[in-house]
């Protein structure tokens, strides 16, 4: 294919489309240097650097395919969106919506939280779709991806808080109102985005806690699922609700369930579409945690902040390493298994924090790590 034909990117401005006075003009460009090079070498030139009537044209061609290209990509690549005095980084789609509150300004529908102080180092992901009960939306899966992307290659953050910024849920699992509207044909690529997303939410490098204050049904469950720890309130609710409408767990929920209660239960609680609450999630371990609602409708965010807090002083290299051999381990014999601790406990021999614990335990006092 022409390389010509190939738009690039790296021409794509920050806040979007490109405008018509913008490639015209440089279109204008392209054919005066083309005229220039006629005038130049003209038909008696060398036979090398002459450039012929359809060369020309066809270099017209391209300009138009290229500026017709950008018009296109303008409205898929990344671009800033400004929120406010922010720049945030996000996939924009002509399918998307974003929706403005009473101020008339972006409504996220997801809030990241960069905790600071003491509490360096924890990021908490607030699902923010009141309205919906925090459902799957087209643009929530959007958002969460970005989120996930940007802290799993950040040294500095070292536990993840998942969370609701809305008392009573946590997340209702599917937006069935834009599930309804979304061709058929569209539904199977949804759920596999969202399969993903979960799916890398649960490989993420450091600590996921997911903090379970309300409502986690269907995918809301599945998402917790994927976390490392999971902390609820005595009043939330949750279960695997699909088979009620004739479907299944489609993020991952027949596989992460019964590794975590057993076989046995997990069929009990999928083919009953059973309901439970924090106490009863505890009892059969579905969750770490169970704590006493509190007056602000936060008690499971405050526990899992506890525990984050409780992981933020020890080595995070250590931590990592201690993840993979976990994850990786229980899906395999347990010959593989201590292979694969043997080969995470290689990885941390070499580094800094390792030499900083022991020295800190030679001088009685607390090391200080920085993830090398």
């Amino acid at each position: 294919m022409d390389k010509t034909l190939i738009p690039k990117v790296k021409s794509l401005p920050s806040f979007g489309f490109y405008s018509n006075d913008t490639d015209s003009e440089k279109e204008n460009q392209d054919l005066q240097r083309q005229d220039e090079l006629d005038v130049c070498y003209g038909s008696t030139g060398n036979a090398m650097d002459t450039v012929s009537e359809t060369e020309r044209k066809q270099n017209i061609n391209n300009n138009q395919l290229r500026k017709f290209l950008k018009m296109i990509l303008a409205t898929t690549f990344r671009r800033e969106i400004c929120i406010g005095v922010r720049l945030n980084s996000r996939l924009f789609s002509t399918t998307s919506t974003r929706k403005l509150n009473q101020e008339g300004q972006v409504q996220q529908d997801l809030i990241v939280d960069y905790l600071d102080g003491d509490k360096s180092g924890i990021v908490v992901f607030g699902l923010n779709r009141p309205a919906a009960k925090n459902s799957f939306s087209k643009n929530l899966v959007m958002e969460l991806c970005d989120a996930v992307e940007a802290v799993k290659f950040d040294r500095a953050v070292r536990v993840v808080i998942l969370k609701s910024t809305t008392p009573g849920i946590f997340c209702a699992g599917a937006d069935l109102k834009e599930r309804m509207k979304m061709p058929a044909g569209l539904v199977a690529g949804f759920v596999a985005k969202a399969r993903r997303l979960i799916s890398d939410l649960e490989n993420l490098p450091m600590p996921v806690i997911a903090a379970l204050d309300g409502h986690a049904l269907g995918g809301g469950l599945e998402m917790a699922l994927a976390c490392d720890l999971r902390v609820a309130s005595d009043s939330a609710k949750m279960g695997l609700v699909e088979t009620k409408l004739a479907i299944i767990p489609g993020a991952g929920g027949t596989q992460r369930l019964p590794r975590i209660v057993g076989s046995a239960l997990a069929k009990e609680l999928i083919f009953t579409a059973r309901v439970l609450d924090g106490q009863s999630a505890k009892q059969i371990g579905l969750v770490n945690q169970s704590v006493p609602q509190n007056s602000n409708g936060d008690a499971a965010y405050v526990k899992a902040l506890q525990l984050a807090e409780e992981i933020l002083p020890n080595g995070p290299v250590g931590v990592r390493m201690a993840k993979v051999a976990i994850n990786r381990g229980m899906d395999v014999d347990i010959g593989t298994a201590l292979a694969i601790e043997e080969a995470c406990y290689a990885q941390v021999i070499p580094t800094k924090d390792r030499i900083e614990g022991l020295t800190a335990f030679k001088e009685k006092r607390k090391p200080t790590y920085f993830g090398e």
